[in-house]
């Protein structure tokens, strides 16, 4: 079974909004590593300006930590960046993208819908993040049924399915990233909530940000509202999670 290690790989501050994490995967398989997401990268912490810009600098609050990034990470715990060959994007925002140029010779895995948005420079991606010439592996329906939900199988060759899970809405390609564990399924919901509190409620100041910040918030209401579904009916057999929320990383 493939072994999924959970790290922060970067930090958000913009008060009044509390700091936001950017929570990737690391899947440790025999056959190589894959990460689900990247973070903000090396090449962003020695270039802020350049990379990503004081504008968005400013309303994100990218924070610039070097031991932060998913590069830095991974080497602490004894593996090689190079061994990294797959990466699973569940957007192409910039705090998800920044550590692509870090892991130049990975195959990067997307929605066919949201690299649509990447290929016509789409304007709240970061073309600096993609200029070293990215492998994309493009994954467009028709797929399986996973939980009532469509989901595109991903091929690392892994021991544990790996699944694209289409979550529209944040943006027009957004997905979920769902990993076989055993009898169960671990389930990366990227930004499709911002915080776990946004599956109990829809009155906590987060979700006018979520709201603000969503391309289509019809489909992103749609997508919430089947990860609900899922938090309820299938808590016996999947563990969700966003990208934002500190505390969701496991305790252990």
């Amino acid at each position: 079974m493939t072994r999924i290690h959970h790290l922060n790989c970067g930090t958000l501050r913009a008060p009044p909004n509390p700091a936001a994490s950017c929570h990737c995967l690391l899947l440790e398989d025999a056959n190589g590593l894959a990460l689900v997401d990247t973070g903000i990268g090396l090449h962003d912490v020695r270039d802020p300006l350049g990379r990503v810009g004081r504008v968005l600098i400013d309303a994100a609050g990218f924070q610039f930590h070097e031991d932060q990034t998913a590069a830095r990470r991974i080497e602490s715990l004894g593996f090689r960046t190079a061994d990294v060959n797959h990466i699973v994007l569940t957007h192409a925002d910039p705090d998800h993208t920044g550590g692509l140029a870090d892991f130049p010779h990975a195959q990067v895995h997307i929605s066919v819908e949201e690299h649509a948005a990447v290929a016509n420079a789409y304007w709240r991606y970061v073309p600096a993040h993609f200029a070293h010439g990215v492998d994309w592996k493009l994954h467009s329906a028709p797929g399986m049924n996973w939980f009532g939900l469509d989901a595109r199988p991903v091929s690392p060759g892994f021991a544990s399915e790996v699944l694209l899970v289409p979550l529209f809405g944040h943006t027009v390609g957004h997905c979920g990233v769902a990993v076989r564990q055993g009898t169960r399924w671990v389930l990366h919901v990227g930004d499709a909530y911002y915080l776990r509190v946004e599956l109990e409620r829809d009155d906590h100041p987060v979700s006018a940000l979520t709201a603000q910040r969503a391309d289509d918030n019809v489909r992103r209401i749609e997508s919430l509202a089947h990860l609900r579904r899922l938090a309820r009916d299938h808590s016996a057999e999947i563990d969700l999670f966003g990208y934002h929320d500190f505390t969701e990383f496991p305790s252990a």
